[in-house]
């Protein structure tokens, strides 16, 4: 399979890796107020497919229980959220960020609406704030280059050595 169309991701580390051997589908946002603690974020964006298509291939992803019903993935030595299921359920889902190629997942609709913030839908209209200043391309430039994330494929070793 070509690198551009695999469907492996991982934590920001690199202690956990997954694939699926088919494309995901089903993406989508989810603004309940359960994903919105679990990704610290304003939404879970996630995709996935049946468990039978779904393997962990490095690690373990940790799990917690946060209901009755369902169980959500992380990495528990970086703690980068993966995944999400129902306990008794037969469909994997992952967050699109964590997929290698997340730019090719757009989310096809949005689910818990309820608990949506008020101004989620306008974020796409916020100001870019122009070029960044030299001083920040310095520090920009400095992250780059102390870089502790994974790549964004798969790697024989991880970490790998410099």
């Amino acid at each position: 399979m070509p690198q551009s169309e695999t469907f492996s991701g991982g934590c920001q580390c690199g202690a956990v890796r997954y694939r699926f051997n088919v494309r995901p589908r089903g993406a989508h946002i989810c603004h309940c107020r359960m994903c919105q603690k679990a990704f610290g974020g304003f939404y879970a964006p996630l995709v996935g497919e049946h468990v039978r298509n779904f393997e962990v291939t490095r690690g373990t992803i940790t799990l917690f229980r946060s209901s009755d019903l369902v169980e959500r993935g992380f990495c528990n030595a970086c703690g980068t959220p993966l995944s999400f299921k129902y306990s008794d359920g037969e469909w994997m889902s992952v967050s699109i960020g964590s997929l290698d190629t997340p730019e090719a997942f757009p989310p096809k609709d949005q689910h818990g609406t309820e608990s949506r913030l008020s101004w989620a839908n306008q974020l796409g209209q916020l100001p870019d704030i122009g070029p960044y200043s030299a001083e920040e391309l310095e520090t920009v430039e400095e992250i780059r280059l102390s870089n502790h994330q994974h790549p964004d494929h798969d790697t024989a070793v991880w970490p790998q050595e410099q």
